[in-house]
């Protein structure tokens, strides 16, 4: 529905939370508002702040493809707005088909921001045959309801334009628009030195296949003041619950593992909230690594960083904004972060900023949607009201069983208990209600639901006090 001047216009935003929801470490990894990686945040809580102006509220749908809210979100917004990462690759298949079937059902215009597509170094499409119906289902429906598609850089485009389409926009991710127009990113040191602070960030598939395992361990024998960033829902498990339930475990070499000696000397963090992550990479000198939000996010604080490219999605972003980055296939053997730290030239990203970003909102205003440094405050009062709330800190390795340590963890657990014995009575009632109308119904699953709620966490708390 389209409301009034007065009313202004509400935009249903995809993202795993709120900016504004401040939500405790085991609330967040038991409902996964990272969507399985912190850097998607990175995303959503910019978008969310260049969309919120004061004629428009912006609310989250907390990730949900929920179809049958169709007609609800026909009634309730006036945009739906999808800031997507690497849609286009075959493990997203079922999320795509999916969130082509709510757009099919929309009304409303519906725009998607940053989407990219998935395959290796050398931009060979091959790889994306198989889905191509679903990409060209999903692109089809976008471009129904909105004047174009915003993607991630010129793979992207290439693909999309391979298939028939030719609205399509190269604009970047969202993320790197934080600011506005101004991005500053300064060297403080001349050169990085054992006593440098360093962040280093990378995928399991990084660590576990592309050599970045030998970086980092070279890396940490090198640089004291050297931190792991992990972004995995898996990771921060390993390091809050040292859950080891996860395939992701298997990976040992991952700074993320118990077993590793970053994690034993607390120099591996994952955070839940974007506003932490960029305030404490401020501290640091540089920032490496294969992960491109975390990257960005060091960006955002203007700490420089330097992107170890391992497919098309993290090049042609790294391209398109002049972040510095090198191939990840094309590492020497003893490389030293000092190097990246040498050779990073950060002219290209910031001298072309403004241009980028001016490419960006004439997007936004093609597809109707204000934004707010030039419809509202620049966003004053978003940053003012993040300033005023209160986030966890980083997640930190689970070394130790003093009662600091156990309180919140049990504390969670408590209330998981309470909630799954009102749950139980609740469902006692209905079952004893259809027993006496005669209904057959299967045994209540109560008790499995309560193991995979608290059984497991409980399990790894003990097991953390006998460490």
């Amino acid at each position: 529905m389209a409301h009034d001047g007065q009313r202004g216009k509400r935009i249903l935003l995809r993202s795993g939370k709120s900016p504004y929801d401040v939500v405790s470490v085991e609330e967040a990894l038991h409902r996964d508002v990272i969507a399985t990686n912190s850097g998607n945040l990175i995303f959503s809580d910019a978008t969310h702040k260049i969309l919120e102006t004061p004629r428009t509220e912006v609310v989250s749908n907390g990730i949900r493809t929920d179809v049958s809210a169709a007609g609800r979100i026909n009634e309730e917004y006036d945009a739906f707005v999808v800031p997507l990462a690497n849609a286009f690759r075959p493990s997203f298949e079922a999320q795509l088909k999916r969130l082509t079937r709510l757009i099919g059902k929309l009304r409303i215009p519906v725009i998607v921001v940053g989407v990219g597509a998935q395959t290796g170094l050398g931009y060979n499409a091959a790889r994306l045959k198989g889905i191509e119906p679903a990409v060209r289902d999903f692109v089809s429906a976008v471009l129904d309801r909105s004047a174009s598609i915003g993607v991630r850089g010129e793979f992207t485009e290439k693909y999309l334009n391979d298939l028939g389409f030719r609205d399509v926009e190269v604009i970047g991710c969202p993320s790197l628009f934080l600011w506005g127009k101004e991005l500053t990113v300064t060297k403080r040191e001349p050169a990085l030195h054992p006593g440098s602070r360093i962040a280093v960030n990378g995928s399991h598939s990084a660590v576990k296949s592309q050599g970045l395992d030998r970086v980092i361990t070279r890396a940490h024998a090198r640089y004291p003041g050297l931190r792991f960033i992990g972004q995995n829902l898996s990771d921060a498990r390993q390091l809050h619950w040292r859950d080891m339930s996860d395939p992701n475990s298997l990976v040992t070499a991952m700074p993320t593992h118990p077993d590793h000696p970053m994690y034993r000397e607390d120099k591996v963090r994952v955070h839940i909230d974007p506003v932490t992550w960029i305030d404490d990479l401020r501290a640091f000198d540089f920032s490496f690594g294969s992960r491109i939000h975390g990257n960005i996010a060091a960006l955002l604080a203007g700490t420089p960083a330097t992107v170890l490219c391992g497919d098309s999605r993290t090049l042609e972003l790294c391209r398109y904004f002049g972040i510095p980055h090198r191939r990840i296939d094309k590492l020497p053997e003893d490389l030293d972060p000092a190097s990246l730290y040498e050779e990073a030239d950060f002219g290209p990203l910031t001298d072309g900023h403004q241009e980028r970003f001016e490419r960006f909102t004439a997007f936004l205003d093609r597809n109707g949607l204000e934004n707010t440094f030039t419809h509202g405050d620049g966003g004053a009062a978003f940053d003012a009201r993040m300033r005023s709330l209160s986030f966890p800190p980083g997640i930190r390795p689970w070394n130790d069983a003093d009662l600091a340590s156990l309180t919140s963890r049990f504390g969670w657990l408590q209330s998981q208990v309470s909630e799954l014995a009102t749950d139980n009575d609740r469902l006692r009632r209905e079952l004893a209600r259809a027993t006496k109308a005669g209904a057959i119904l299967p045994a209540a699953s109560v008790y499995r639901r309560a193991r995979r709620a608290v059984g497991g966490p409980i399990r790894r708390a003990l097991q953390s006090g006998r460490d």
